[in-house]
């Protein structure tokens, strides 16, 4: 049934989308508050989760490492923004090393799905 979404111009538009949201929330001064408050760390992870699957699902041919390293590097860019004094917010490379981890276990998994799909 999905699978004539893969690679649809639709899911390449929701994974920019998440993109831009999450850097923009990951950005403002005072972001506004999140039902049941979850940590920084959750926040990072259920954004690069949500953007790491609609990669996958949006580029299915780009290889692996491709959207692993984009999205690693979208985090390192919203942890360098972060640092910016006048933001007022909190750089921290474990929020980049749990963005990058939950990318991968993500990846993983659709890899692994891919593999089990096709044989």
């Amino acid at each position: 049934m999905l699978a004539g979404w893969s690679g649809s111009r639709s899911v390449r538009a929701l994974f920019w989308a998440s993109a831009i949201f999450s850097f923009v929330m990951a950005v403002l001064p005072h972001p506004p508050a999140i039902p049941g408050n979850p940590n920084d760390k959750l926040q990072h992870i259920a954004a690069f989760v949500t953007m790491s699957a609609l990669s996958a699902w949006g580029y299915p041919r780009s290889g692996f490492l491709k959207l692993l390293a984009g999205l690693s590097l979208f985090g390192v860019a919203i942890e360098l923004v972060q640092a910016i004094p006048a933001l007022h917010r909190d750089s921290d490379i474990w929020d980049w090393v749990a963005d990058t981890a939950a990318v991968s276990v993500v990846l993983l998994a659709v890899r692994l799905w891919r593999r089990r799909a096709s044989a």
